[in-house]
Protein backbone atom coordinates (compact mmCIF):
# COMPACT_ATOMS: atom_id res chain seq x y z
CA UNK A 1 0.00 0.00 0.00
CA UNK A 2 1.36 3.38 -0.83
CA UNK A 3 0.47 6.39 0.98
CA UNK A 4 1.14 10.31 2.03
CA UNK A 5 3.96 10.13 4.77
CA UNK A 6 3.07 10.70 8.53
CA UNK A 7 4.68 12.31 11.26
CA UNK A 8 4.94 8.79 13.08
CA UNK A 9 7.01 7.63 9.66
CA UNK A 10 9.72 10.13 9.91
CA UNK A 11 12.48 7.59 12.19
CA UNK A 12 11.73 4.79 9.55
CA UNK A 13 11.65 6.75 6.53
CA UNK A 14 15.25 8.43 8.11
CA UNK A 15 16.87 5.27 8.97
CA UNK A 16 15.85 3.96 5.23
CA UNK A 17 17.17 6.73 3.57
CA UNK A 18 20.55 7.22 5.52
CA UNK A 19 21.00 3.12 4.79
CA UNK A 20 19.94 3.15 1.48
CA UNK A 21 22.11 6.29 0.69
CA UNK A 22 25.23 4.90 2.51
CA UNK A 23 24.74 1.42 0.47
CA UNK A 24 24.01 3.47 -3.07
CA UNK A 25 26.78 5.45 -3.01
CA UNK A 26 29.92 3.88 -1.58
CA UNK A 27 31.97 5.88 -3.65
CA UNK A 28 30.72 9.16 -0.71
CA UNK A 29 32.00 8.74 2.60
CA UNK A 30 29.60 7.07 4.99
CA UNK A 31 30.09 10.08 7.44
CA UNK A 32 28.25 12.75 4.33
CA UNK A 33 25.14 10.77 5.03
CA UNK A 34 24.89 11.03 8.92
CA UNK A 35 26.12 14.16 8.83
CA UNK A 36 23.15 15.45 6.13
CA UNK A 37 20.90 13.58 8.29
CA UNK A 38 19.30 16.64 10.14
CA UNK A 39 18.93 18.29 7.03
CA UNK A 40 16.72 15.95 5.94
CA UNK A 41 14.67 15.48 9.02
CA UNK A 42 14.15 19.35 9.55
CA UNK A 43 14.27 21.23 5.70
CA UNK A 44 13.84 18.47 2.88
CA UNK A 45 11.60 16.15 3.99
CA UNK A 46 9.22 19.21 5.45
CA UNK A 47 9.34 20.96 2.45
CA UNK A 48 8.36 17.99 -0.05
CA UNK A 49 5.21 16.01 -1.11
CA UNK A 50 6.31 12.56 0.39
CA UNK A 51 4.70 9.07 -0.16
CA UNK A 52 5.33 5.76 1.81
CA UNK A 53 5.07 2.22 0.32
CA UNK A 54 4.01 0.09 3.66
CA UNK A 55 4.75 -4.23 2.83
CA UNK A 56 3.50 -5.94 5.61
CA UNK A 57 2.78 -3.54 7.93
CA UNK A 58 6.23 -1.48 7.66
CA UNK A 59 7.36 1.39 5.79
CA UNK A 60 9.45 -0.43 3.35
CA UNK A 61 10.63 2.79 1.52
CA UNK A 62 9.45 6.17 0.44
CA UNK A 63 9.64 9.28 -2.41
CA UNK A 64 9.62 12.64 -1.57
CA UNK A 65 8.78 14.90 -4.66
CA UNK A 66 9.51 19.15 -4.57
CA UNK A 67 9.26 21.54 -7.32
CA UNK A 68 8.71 19.23 -10.06
CA UNK A 69 11.51 16.91 -9.24
CA UNK A 70 11.58 13.24 -7.74
CA UNK A 71 13.71 14.41 -5.05
CA UNK A 72 14.19 11.09 -3.36
CA UNK A 73 13.34 7.96 -3.67
CA UNK A 74 14.79 4.61 -1.46
CA UNK A 75 14.04 1.55 -0.79
CA UNK A 76 15.05 0.00 2.98
CA UNK A 77 18.30 -2.22 1.80
CA UNK A 78 17.18 -5.52 3.24
CA UNK A 79 13.25 -4.89 0.48
CA UNK A 80 15.38 -4.18 -2.50
CA UNK A 81 14.59 -5.66 -5.75
CA UNK A 82 11.43 -6.75 -4.84
CA UNK A 83 9.38 -3.76 -7.16
CA UNK A 84 8.73 -1.44 -4.33
CA UNK A 85 10.97 1.05 -6.49
CA UNK A 86 8.89 0.73 -9.36
CA UNK A 87 5.86 0.88 -7.15
CA UNK A 88 6.58 4.04 -5.92
CA UNK A 89 7.96 5.59 -9.14
CA UNK A 90 5.09 4.67 -10.62
CA UNK A 91 2.57 6.36 -8.06
CA UNK A 92 4.98 9.31 -8.20
CA UNK A 93 4.11 9.81 -11.87
CA UNK A 94 0.67 9.99 -11.10
CA UNK A 95 1.16 12.96 -9.79
CA UNK A 96 3.35 15.08 -12.03
CA UNK A 97 2.47 15.20 -16.05
CA UNK A 98 6.58 16.14 -15.82
CA UNK A 99 9.58 14.36 -13.25
CA UNK A 100 13.19 15.33 -13.55
CA UNK A 101 15.78 13.67 -11.19
CA UNK A 102 19.22 14.24 -10.47
CA UNK A 103 21.30 11.08 -9.41
CA UNK A 104 25.00 10.27 -9.05
CA UNK A 105 26.26 9.05 -11.97
CA UNK A 106 28.33 6.50 -10.06
CA UNK A 107 25.10 4.80 -8.99
CA UNK A 108 24.82 2.94 -12.39
CA UNK A 109 22.36 1.11 -11.55
CA UNK A 110 19.96 3.80 -10.35
CA UNK A 111 20.47 5.22 -13.57
CA UNK A 112 19.87 2.01 -15.20
CA UNK A 113 16.29 1.70 -13.22
CA UNK A 114 15.44 5.36 -14.18
CA UNK A 115 15.93 4.37 -17.81
CA UNK A 116 14.08 0.97 -17.78
CA UNK A 117 10.94 3.70 -16.38
CA UNK A 118 11.11 5.41 -19.07
CA UNK A 119 13.70 8.48 -17.78
CA UNK A 120 16.15 10.20 -20.46
CA UNK A 121 19.25 11.62 -19.60
CA UNK A 122 18.96 15.43 -20.15
CA UNK A 123 22.90 16.57 -18.96
CA UNK A 124 25.91 15.26 -16.60
CA UNK A 125 27.07 18.04 -14.11
CA UNK A 126 29.14 18.46 -10.68
CA UNK A 127 27.21 17.80 -7.70
CA UNK A 128 27.53 20.94 -5.87
CA UNK A 129 27.69 18.94 -2.14
CA UNK A 130 30.42 16.30 -3.19
CA UNK A 131 31.60 17.58 -6.30
CA UNK A 132 30.98 13.67 -8.00
CA UNK A 133 29.37 13.71 -11.06
CA UNK A 134 25.56 13.47 -11.47
CA UNK A 135 23.10 12.60 -14.29
CA UNK A 136 20.27 14.70 -14.48
CA UNK A 137 17.49 12.92 -16.02
CA UNK A 138 13.79 13.79 -17.14
CA UNK A 139 10.09 11.94 -17.68
CA UNK A 140 7.56 13.27 -19.34
CA UNK A 141 4.12 11.34 -19.59
CA UNK A 142 3.06 10.68 -23.38
CA UNK A 143 -0.69 11.76 -25.00
CA UNK A 144 -2.92 8.35 -24.79
CA UNK A 145 -5.28 8.89 -28.15
CA UNK A 146 -8.57 7.76 -28.21
CA UNK A 147 -8.17 7.08 -31.96
CA UNK A 148 -11.20 9.37 -32.66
Amino acid sequence: MIRDLRDDDMDRVLDIWLRASQQAHHFIDAAFWQERLPDMRDVYLPAAASRVVESDGCVSGFYSLHDGALAALFVAPECQGKGLGSQLLSDAKIHLPMLELAVYSDNAGAVAFYQRHGFVVLEEREDEHTGHPETRMGWTARAVSCGC
